[in-house]
């Protein structure tokens, strides 16, 4: 369709898979898997959609100037070249962000200023008055990229980073990016066909997500605004239309979704968040220490949690991975539990044998999403040792 676009979402590191996948059954064109980004095509309204719903997508951006680049001069000549008016007026506010990956440009904050003295001389010219820089809330964002000598020139989607969902109020010491929390459980196969665990759930992002991805409700649902509604060419009437064929896609979830903490004020967070995302009717919370608990219920359960790496608590990690280890084996039989760590030496005290290991970045910690198949019966649990 001649309305269709090129676009950029952005992820972390060892999402790409699942993003392309994400963006394949919204029904994104072309879609091509890049380092930390995933290109596609699609119209204005799968735009729209792609920010409402992407569970492991951070930006969305939308291509509109791409050329090569030697030095400086360079990029504050092919800046002002372009139409800005397309996209800015006078009494628009903008920022620009800029990501380097070049050995001829080091500075990002340089590169920025460079851009926004192009911007701000080309309206000066041709109006008299040039658009005001407004970095914490701008209308039009603007993202440089520069590989080597290319340069991308986008347009921000999306605003802040898609990890602010709109529903946690309420957190804990280094709370998991809820980006990352969705990523882990479609990582984990999560598909919201069993009940399901998070045994250590701090603030509640973990259930939280777990249970829209089960409910099959927009990542992005409760967020209060996006980029693109401060564009001149929105459509308010289409963006509604979209919202409400996302929300009209919902399910039913007829399992549990439960978490523990053993600290009341962890509860008390992850309850306001729950409450926060209108999804109280799904999730269930509860004061109790994992390693004295056992499986809720028959029929398979699905774990997953993000234990405390030592980056956060002092903890004896030998003794708490261990405990780990014994509460799995001891109390879940027919549980598939999925944990992340960057404390890769102490996977070795939880004295299983992980089915899967698949590396990703917590922040900026590299990590290990792990996988331990806990089978029905006692007699397997003694394969699974290491």
């Amino acid at each position: 369709m001649k309305d269709n676009f090129t676009m950029v979402a952005k992820t972390l590191f060892g999402f790409e898979e699942i993003l392309a996948k994400e963006l394949r059954q919204l029904g994104a064109g072309n879609v091509k898997i890049g380092t930390r980004n995933v290109s596609f095509e699609g119209d204005t309204g799968f735009m729209y959609k792609a920010n409402i719903c992407l569970r492991t997508a951070i930006k969305i951006v939308k291509p509109v100037y791409s050329f090569s680049i030697r030095n400086a001069h360079d990029l504050y000549r092919k800046i002002y070249a372009m139409d800005w008016s397309e996209y800015l007026s006078v009494d628009t506010t903008f920022a620009i962000d800029t990501t380097l990956h070049s050995d001829k440009f080091t500075h990002s904050l340089y590169v920025s200023q460079k851009a926004k003295d192009a911007i701000a001389d080309k309206f000066r010219a041709l109006d008299g008055k040039r658009p005001n820089v407004d970095i914490k809330n701008p209308d039009i964002r603007i993202n440089i990229h520069i590989q080597h000598e290319h340069c991308n020139v986008s347009l921000d989607s999306s605003g802040n980073s898609l990890h602010h969902r709109g529903y946690r109020t309420a957190t804990n010491i280094a709370p998991i990016n809820e980006v990352l929390a969705a990523g882990l459980l479609l990582l984990s196969g999560w598909d919201g066909r069993s009940d399901f665990l998070d045994p250590m759930c701090g603030s509640g992002t973990i259930l939280i997500e777990a249970a829209m991805i089960a409910c099959n409700i927009p990542a992005n649902i409760n967020r209060k605004g996006f980029a693109f509604e401060k564009w001149h060419d929105f459509d308010p009437e289409l963006y509604h239309t979209i919202l409400e064929s996302s929300l009209h896609k919902a399910r039913e979830f007829p399992f549990r979704i439960v978490g523990y903490d053993k600290a009341p004020s962890a509860v008390r967070k992850a309850l306001d968040n729950i409450e926060n995302a209108n999804l109280s009717e799904y999730i269930t919370v509860e004061q109790r220490n994992f390693f004295t608990t056992e499986k809720f219920a028959e029929g398979r359960l699905h774990m997953v949690f993000n234990p405390p790496y030592g980056e956060r608590l002092n903890l004896d990690m030998k003794k708490f991975y261990g405990s780990i280890g014994d509460t799995l084996k001891q109390g879940y039989p027919g549980t598939d539990a999925w944990f992340i760590t960057s404390n890769l030496e102490a996977l070795k005290h939880v004295g299983l044998r992980p089915s899967r290991k698949i590396k990703v970045f917590n922040s900026h910690l590299e990590s290990r999403l792990v996988k331990y198949v806990m089978y029905e019966g006692s007699k397997k649990a003694k394969y699974q040792s290491s």
